[in-house]
């Protein structure tokens, strides 16, 4: 493999989503409760943190340069990395929130979100990158 630095970030990414399909099978055979919530939220924002920084490291490796979440998301969309801008920022300010405010009604509220749109628009993503490391 290429000695590129978003490709290095992406094999992060990938073990980081890998962690967070983990969560989410042990949730979907157990069912949910209060540990689960917390372990997802945190695999999620682990998963997205991974996942905006090698949107990043991609878009600057092909010339754009960006700084913040907001712009990467913004530049990712843009140049079609990916597809549903939105739910990404959307995505990035449930991640803010969860990392500074614990409210249960809250955490609930984004574990399902995690399950059902965002950890979809993660593994598109995953899926998108393979694809750019296979052309």
């Amino acid at each position: 493999m290429k000695n590129i630095r978003w490709i290095q970030r992406f094999e992060n990414f990938k073990e980081a989503n890998k962690n967070l399909a983990d969560t989410i099978a042990c949730i979907k055979e157990n069912g949910i409760n209060k540990i689960y919530t917390m372990a997802i939220i945190q695999a999620f924002e682990m998963s997205f943190e991974l996942g905006w920084k090698t949107m990043k490291d991609y878009l600057e490796y092909n010339g754009t340069q960006t700084q913040t979440p907001r712009q990467t998301i913004k530049d990712a969309f843009s140049s079609e990395l990916i597809l549903k801008g939105q739910e990404w920022i959307d995505m990035m300010e449930a991640r803010n929130k969860t990392s500074h405010t614990y409210k249960e009604d809250y955490a609930k509220e984004t574990a399902e979100n995690i399950l059902n749109i965002y950890y979809p628009l993660l593994m598109d993503l995953e899926k998108t990158l393979k694809a750019k490391i296979d052309e």
